[in-house]
Parts: C-alpha cells; structure tokens; sequence
C-alpha cells in the first residue's frame, strides 16, 4: 500500500487545502504514514506570504532529502504556484504542482507510485528539474467544488474553507497572484459538509477563506456571508461555530447583532489592522483608515465586552517613518486587542510595493516587530487577568503526549487557551471557573454552572467522536 505523509506550512485555508488531499489520498486506498521518514511521498503544502516562509519550504525539502533520499517529494501550495522552476530544481523534488493544479495531485501520485524513486533511478539529485504542474491561477474562474473541508487529521475542531482567492490587491500582498480570483462554495455544500461534520461527532467548526467576508459575491444569485451564518445556524445542528480572519470592513453592525445574539457562535474576531497610519494605509492600498477600524473595535467591545478581538499587523513597511510606527503602537495600545500576530514586511515579487522606494534595513523592522510584539503580549496579558474569575464554556482537546498526563487543554469560545487539572476525554463541553496560572494559559476549574446551554456536571461528558490525537488548536 502506497504511504504519503503531508507537511503544512501557512494559514488556516492551506491547511484546510492538505485535509482535502488527505482525505481524497486516503478515498484512492493510500494510507496516512506515522512519519516523514516512513512514508513513500511527502506532499509539501506550502507558503509564500513571506520571503521567511518560502525559505522554511527550502529548508523543509533538504532535510526530508537528506534524511531519506529515497522519499519522493511533491511540492505544492502557493510558493509552487508562485516559483514552480525555483522549487523544481532542488534535489529530492518529484514533481510541483501550483494551486491551479491541486486537484491533479491524487491521481497523479497514483500514476507515479509504481515508478522507482530518484536514488533508484540513478538521477543526480543537484541537477535535475522536476516536472512542473502549474498555470494561470487567474484563469481559474469556477467555483470551488466539495471536498475541501478540514477535520480528517488530528484535530479536535476542522476548518471549512468555503472560500478561496481575492480581489483585492493590497500593494504588498502575493496572495491574489498565487491563489487566483475570489470563488465560493455553493451554500448547498457549505451546509451539507457542516452537517456531515457535526454528525460525525464534531462540536466546534472553523469557517475559513482568504476573504471571508467575500463568500458569496461571485455566486448568481449572489449570497451574503450574514445570510450563510444565518443558514448553518437555522439547517445544521453544529453547535459552535468559529469565523477565522474577517477584513474590518466587512464587520458590520448587523454582522456583530448576530454575534451577539447568538451564543453558538464564538465571540471572536480577527480583524487585519496592517497599520494605524493612514498614509502606510493609502500606500497598502488598503480599504479602510484608522478610524473606520476604530470603530468596528469599539462596536464589538460595546455589544461583546468579552469577546477576543485579534489583528495582523505588519511592520517595516517601505517608508514608513518612526511616526507611522507610533501612531500604530499608539492606536493598539488605547484599545482593547487580546491578542496580535505580527508580520515583518517581506519584499513579494511581482507586488507594487515592491517596487517602492525607501525599503527599511532589517535591523530596524525587526526592532520595531520586537516592540509591537512586546505590546501584543502585554494586551494577551491584561486579557487573561480580565477574564479570572469568569465561567466560560470551553471545549476540550486532545492532551499532549509529553506532556502533563494529568492535565488536559481546553479553549474557550473567546479564544483562550485553559488547562484542566484532570485527564479528560478531548472534544467536550465543560463549563470551567478561570483562574490564574504562572504561564500563558489559564487553568479551568470545572464547574455545574450553566452558560445559556443545558448544565454541564463535571465528569458527566457527551459522546466523544472519536478522533486521534491533536497537535494544534
């Protein structure tokens, strides 16, 4: 039986990409290998956002070569779309294949799984060019098609990509040029697999896009991203459900009306900010200005104090001055973020701001990405304390396997990370009593109090689905 392990780099939307080809590898009658090392191919599902993350791929692809030359390689995601010749040419790689391609890489590792590896065919690893799948990805114009759906690995709560590409073209993005034009998944099909995945056993399901809020604009009739939520909570029997990156814009009143209103929806919102200054904005060509993101922020405090508001931002953006990194310090600073993810500008082929002039030196991006940071964890920190003493409904995942045998993680709908102090199964509600801890992550004191849903006793658990083991949130 032919092998195949898949190594993810990148957001929420490529790893929903490998549970697709995993699950379409497993349909075909190949099996899941325990490891790298054993397994007949490795399928790379790769990033391009950042120079860092196409140089992470490199690096993957030597040392999967280096220790098991006989491993044969399939490279794919948007670093493959992006430079399929750059990445053919590295010893060890079979075959790339771009995004435009991706559906071809089932059927195409049943054709080549009878052909002898590269050692065996006797090819000299540092000088041939592995064949190349790849073409206009801006070409492709049908809608995404089932299955794309997340939740066949290891984790607790799957991501469902009802959406792929944009049509924005924010000057220092890729992502448009590698993952194509915004196409959408039928409704039909988003609540078909959310049904499928709840009757499975699932209790939580991470709706995920490269811009989300986009879903279903390029449907005839076209469809609303609020009426979609609508729909999943009145046709499916989920029982949380999870939106993950979300543009400000596209937070409206009405979209926070629902948020509040609903409590099988998770209280969290992760909005990319990029920058407070509104002249970095202008050049970002972004959407918005500061003060439109400001009050998106303001109206989710108002309606959910308690909710996780979380922002990309990056930083070293060409000819942003020490003034524009304050005025961004100064904008997150005042306001009640829980959490930041923080991207160093990295020059992307093929993008206008590229092309600009006055590009930062690297010390000073990094110096000014190291306090951002330093600020993101101050606001995680001030989140963490505000919520002691809270009872929140959180949902247990798989206990690590080197870890502390006795304890078991949990995360709650606002996007804390918990840990109970007892071994209990993975995939259950329990409602918990925060309390502090010396670290990161707050512990959990079960309790019988009810948040809006039946009383949850401790130790009295629902039917566990049955999956293996978690590695992630």
């Amino acid at each position: 039986m032919t092998t195949f392990y898949i190594e993810q780099f990148g957001c929420r939307a490529t790893q929903a990409d490998g549970a697709a080809i995993e699950r379409q590898l497993r349909e075909q009658g190949c099996a899941m290998a325990s490891g790298i090392n054993s397994a007949d191919f490795v399928v790379l599902n790769t990033c391009t956002v950042t120079a860092a993350a196409d140089a992470q791929a490199r690096d993957a692809i030597r040392k999967i070569h280096t220790a098991n030359p006989s491993t044969r390689i399939i490279v794919t995601g948007c670093y493959a779309q992006r430079a399929p010749e750059e990445i053919a040419a590295l010893p060890g790689v079979t075959h790339v294949v771009g995004n435009s391609h991706k559906p071809q890489i089932p059927p195409l590792l049943k054709a080549i799984s009878a052909a002898p590896s590269l050692s065996q065919a006797g090819w000299s690893a540092p000088y041939h060019l592995a064949p190349i799948l790849s073409g206009d990805i801006l070409a492709v114009s049908e809608v995404l098609v089932a299955p794309v759906l997340g939740g066949e690995g290891n984790h607790t709560r799957p991501t469902l990509k009802i959406q792929d590409g944009c049509n924005s073209r924010c000057s220092f993005c890729v992502i448009p040029f590698v993952r194509g034009t915004s196409r959408s998944l039928p409704v039909a099909t988003v609540l078909a697999e959310i049904e499928k995945l709840a009757k499975s056993g699932f209790r939580e399901v991470v709706l995920s896009g490269i811009n989300l809020g986009t879903y279903g604009r390029d449907r005839t009739p076209r469809v609303e991203f609020l009426e979609l939520l609508r729909r999943i909570l009145n046709e499916t029997s989920i029982e949380r459900l999870r939106i993950s990156s979300i543009e400000p814009l596209d937070v409206t009143q009405d979209l926070i009306d629902l948020f509040a209103a609903e409590d099988r929806i998770a209280p969290h919102f992760h909005m990319p900010l990029q920058s407070a200054s509104n002249r970095i904005l202008g050049a970002m060509h972004r959407w918005y200005r500061a003060e439109h993101y400001a009050r998106r922020v303001e109206l989710i405090n108002e309606h959910l104090p308690n909710a996780a508001i979380g922002a990309d931002v990056i930083t070293g953006f060409p000819a942003a001055t020490e003034d524009n990194h304050a005025a961004t310090l100064r904008f997150i600073e005042e306001r009640p973020f829980t959490y930041l993810h923080v991207f160093s500008y990295s020059s992307r082929p093929g993008t206008r701001a590229a092309a600009l002039a006055g590009h930062l030196p690297g010390e000073t991006i990094k110096r000014r990405a190291r306090e951002l940071r330093a600020l993101g964890e101050t606001k995680s920190a001030t989140f963490r304390q505000s919520q002691i003493g809270q009872i929140l409904r959180v949902l247990t995942l798989h206990r690590n396997a080197n870890g502390d045998a006795a304890q078991t993680p949990a995360l709650s709908g606002n996007y804390l990370s918990l840990t109970i102090p007892e071994a209990l199964p993975h995939n259950q509600w329990l409602n918990v009593s925060v309390a502090p801890s010396d670290g990161t992550t707050l512990v959990g004191v079960p309790t019988t109090m009810s948040l809006g849903h039946a009383a949850l006793k401790f130790c009295h658990f629902e039917p566990a689905c049955g999956r293996p083991g978690e590695s992630a949130k």
